[in-house]
Order: C-alpha cells, then sequence, then structure tokens
C-alpha cells in the first residue's frame, strides 16, 4: 500500500448527499477481484451515457478536475452495500481523499485498508472547502496527516481528527497484509518453537 503523508492536489466539489457505492461503482463492475481498472467505470453512471458517452457537465469530466487527487463531498458518503470496490475505483482513478461531513462506516473503514483518506470535517468547514474546490485547477488543498490538517488554496488552515493505529498504517504504507508482515520474526520464532515442543505436528 502507497504510503500517505502529506498530499497537495486538485479537489473535486461533489456537494450530492448520499453517495452511494453503486454510484461509485455500479454492480456490473464487481466482477473482478483485481484493484486495478475499476478507475475507468468510477461514478460510471454519472460520468457517461448508455453508450459510453462522457456527460460535460459531471464534475470529474470538467478540465479542470479530470486529475483530482482529492473530493469534497456531502453527507454520508459510501452508503450502501459493504464492496471494497468502491475504495478500489476511487484510488485508481487517482483519488486519495475524500473530505465530507459524514461516511458510512463499512466505506470509511474499507479507505485505511486502502491507502485512502477519508477525513469528517464540520459542515462549515466543509462548505468552506466545497466553496474553494469550485475555484478549479488553480484551487489546490494541502492535506498534511502528520499534523492532522487540511489547508485550502488561500492558506486557510483547519485540523481533524483521526485514529493514532490507523493514522500509523497510512503513513507507513501498512495495510493488513503488511501489519502481518511487520511480526514476521515473531512468527517464525513461534513457528520454530511449536514445532519443537510437538514434532508430530
Amino acid at each position: 500500500m502507497e504510503k500517505f503523508t502529506t498530499l497537495t492536489g486538485i479537489a473535486a466539489p461533489m456537494p450530492l448527499v448520499n453517495i452511494d457505492t453503486d454510484m461509485i461503482i455500479p454492480k456490473q463492475f464487481l466482477k473482478t477481484i483485481k484493484r486495478s481498472g475499476l478507475g475507468a467505470n468510477l461514478f460510471d453512471e454519472m460520468r457517461f451515457t448508455q453508450d459510453g458517452k462522457e456527460i460535460p457537465d459531471f464534475v470529474l469530466n470538467q478540465p479542470a478536475y479530470r486529475n483530482a487527487e482529492i473530493l469534497v463531498a456531502g453527507d454520508n458518503f459510501g452508503c450502501g452495500s459493504s464492496r471494497e470496490h468502491a475504495p478500489w475505483a476511487l484510488l485508481d482513478f487517482g483519488i486519495r481523499c475524500v473530505i465530507s461531513t459524514s461516511f458510512a462506516d463499512i466505506f470509511y473503514n474499507n479507505c485505511f485498508k486502502n491507502g485512502i483518506l477519508p477525513i469528517v470535517m464540520p459542515r462549515e468547514v466543509v462548505d468552506i472547502l466545497m466553496e474553494d474546490a469550485r475555484k478549479g485547477a488553480n484551487a489546490r488543498i494541502t492535506v498534511d496527516l502528520e499534523t492532522q490538517t487540511v489547508t485550502s488554496s488561500d492558506g486557510k488552515e483547519f485540523s481533524f481528527e483521526v485514529d493514532e493505529f490507523r493514522k500509523h498504517c497510512l503513513m507507513n504504507g501498512l495495510d493488513d497484509i503488511g501489519l502481518t508482515l511487520e511480526k514476521a520474526a515473531s512468527i517464525d520464532t513461534f513457528e520454530k518453537s511449536a514445532a519443537q515442543a510437538r514434532p508430530w505436528v
């Protein structure tokens, strides 16, 4: 998993509330178990017509936001079914951070496990960042995980809370497998001791 320390990037405004996981990655794209390639179908039904043409009004189709790395979203982002493909699709598109007033619990947890930082902010702060994001490609927001701050394009700084363990994992690029591998030496020692104590196993 890629480390998350500091991110300065374009933020795309998505004020719609209750963006669910089926909107993020529709069910017909869930056949794969690969984490790559899903970005092409991120927000598919909002980004494309039924015959595959881009919908110009959708924010991520607009030239200013095609390379967005941050989403500033409406309430209850990631609700609905508990598909891990949703953060996979966001990450594959290039989104590393989502800022909202609230997230669905399972989606929120899945983000941390896949290298995405979900940030919960008060509504008044999200409103400020949403307006900042509407300025387009020249308005870059900075997210600093170490200091737990978000800085708008005009220098306004806002703090956020994050669980210390999750922060540690993101800053060190540790998913569940990475955490296990950190204990590889201890696991090897245990297995050797167990084999000596119970050679018949």
